[in-house]
């Protein structure tokens, strides 16, 4: 059985920016993915955190930690496949949060950048779940 667990937002740092933002420039945004193993006695897992920074030129605007997790029976074997939607799912939270929290900001009209599956490396991931 896999089990997801609750998306933590660990940093949410917002500075509104110093001038009226200019809609000549634009607000830069970037996203990482930071995968890491989890293991207890009866279980096995991995956490994602993403972290999500807007820049508006020389000036950072907002930085966004959200981390989730999934809990794995030893005996579950994930493929490429189920660790890609695993991902997809965790990132999905991630940006619904974002969309939520982002209201009382500048950035109410910005989005996070589209998750890039094609730069994520599952064959260095897998490892970490077996």
């Amino acid at each position: 059985m896999i089990e997801q667990t609750p998306l933590v937002v660990t940093e949410w740092h917002y500075h509104p920016p110093a001038a009226k933002l200019d809609e000549a420039e634009k607000i830069s945004s970037f996203v990482t993915l930071d995968i890491m193993k989890k293991r207890a006695a009866t279980k096995k897992g991995i956490a994602c955190r993403f972290t999500c920074s807007f820049v508006y030129g020389e000036e950072t605007i907002l930085e966004y930690v959200a981390e989730d997790s999934y809990v794995i029976d030893f005996a579950d074997v994930i493929d490429k496949i189920e660790l890609l939607t695993m991902i997809r799912n965790s990132y999905s939270k991630v940006k619904e949060k974002f969309d939520f929290s982002k209201i009382d900001t500048v950035l109410r009209n910005t989005s996070l950048m589209a998750l890039n599956e094609a730069a994520i490396d599952a064959d260095a991931i897998l490892p970490l779940v077996k």
